[in-house]
């Protein structure tokens, strides 16, 4: 699974125009499930996401996690983090789980976030428009 992190200070999901997620301090995480993954690599990227120091410290230093901070998380479907550029000038997605198994894993993910995070999500497969405000600005990319 793959997921683009984004520290914030707030984030929201909107769906047909009505606000359906959102957070205060903490991280956005775009997810992507890719074809061959399982809710073993969920549950790494979970508990990898979780544990990641990227929170500054009273020194301003990237040092606390998640966990250590209270922060929630806004978990978002994103199967374009799928994307293969290396060919072309359309991006092509077939290294992205069916959307059957994307959807299993996208749900799971985020059950496995709610175990030790206030956790919002977007809607799978819907369009989405989420904001935010990114802190730092601080973009990590995962993969598990």
């Amino acid at each position: 699974m793959r997921a683009l992190l984004q520290r914030v200070s707030e984030a929201a999901v909107t769906v047909d125009g009505k606000r359906i997620g959102e957070i205060g301090a903490g991280l956005l995480i775009l997810v992507c499930a890719m074809q061959g993954d399982t809710e073993a690599n969920a549950d790494a990227l979970a508990t990898r996401i979780g544990k990641l120091r990227i929170f500054r410290d009273d020194a301003a230093k990237m040092n606390l996690s998640l966990k250590d901070t209270g922060g929630a998380a806004l978990v978002v479907s994103q199967f374009t983090l799928a994307a293969d550029t290396s060919r072309g000038n359309r991006p092509g997605f077939s290294q992205a789980a069916a959307p059957e198994d994307g959807r299993r894993l996208y749900e799971h993910f985020a059950a496995l976030m709610a175990r030790d995070f206030t956790v919002a999500t977007g809607r799978f497969g819907a369009d989405m428009k989420v904001s935010l405000i990114n802190d730092g600005p601080v973009t990590i990319w995962v993969e598990a």
